[in-house]
């Protein structure tokens, strides 16, 4: 597998110039999948501005003045993906990757009090030895549990570092999600059924705003409101 990325090859998630240069920055295997990420590099520099080339910005991310999640990075090639929280120690502002209305990622300035946790939506569940649950993440993190409540689908808000568990915000009606995939990407919506279908074909997921997704496409982000602050109201 290359180790490089032309800047025309580069997933439609991110929002930099693709003629602008040829080549681009592409980020090492980590938590998000690159179809879903942005290298920490092109966040710090293209889409937040702390830099004017790559040069500053590995200066800038070695010097451990970035978090992701609450934990230091200095890996420039690091992907950033959704939910992620990033912190930048010396501006002290905070930023969480969403998705805007074109279903790229952006980062979203939030506060110090918000940067303290993420929403992450279990994938799978697995029992390992000892009969322990262990949580699956969206975003390669994996949580141990004596719990047997959780379902897959289902979104946790944790704190951060520590992966403490502070609410569930299940799939299920009048809950409210994000739109993660398809044409409806970065759309907050309220659900109003969840249809589980009986074949190999992936289970849909209702709106009351009119239509509808496959459950992979929805993810929860609250109970009666979002927990989040979306890019329409706070765009960088």
């Amino acid at each position: 597998m290359s180790k490089h990325m032309k800047r025309l090859a580069s997933p439609r998630v991110w929002t930099i110039p693709k003629k602008s240069h040829i080549w681009t920055v592409k980020q090492s295997p980590g938590p998000h999948p690159i179809e879903r990420s942005i290298p920490l590099l092109i966040m710090v520099r293209d889409m937040l501005g702390y830099c004017d080339t790559a040069r500053e910005g590995r200066r800038i991310i070695g010097e451990r003045n970035i978090l992701i999640d609450g934990r230091i990075v200095t890996n420039y090639k690091m992907p950033v993906g959704f939910m992620d929280v990033l912190t930048i120690l010396k501006a002290k502002e905070n930023f969480r990757a969403l998705l805007d209305m074109r279903g790229k990622i952006r980062p979203i300035r939030i506060s110090k009090e918000r940067a303290r946790w993420k929403l992450v939506r279990i994938e799978n569940i697995t029992t390992i030895k000892g009969g322990k649950t262990q949580l699956n993440l969206h975003d390669g993190r994996n949580i141990l549990t004596d719990k047997k409540k959780y379902k897959t689908q289902d979104v946790l808000k944790i704190e951060l570092p520590s992966q403490k568990i502070l609410d569930t915000f299940a799939l299920e009606s009048g809950n409210v999600a994000m739109i993660i995939g398809g044409k409806h990407s970065g759309q907050i919506a309220t659900i109003k059924n969840y249809n589980v279908v009986r074949s190999p074909k992936p289970n849909i997921v209702e709106f009351k705003e009119g239509f509808s997704t496959i459950n992979d496409h929805v993810f929860v982000v609250g109970k009666k409101s979002p927990e989040i602050t979306v890019p329409e109201v706070s765009v960088v």
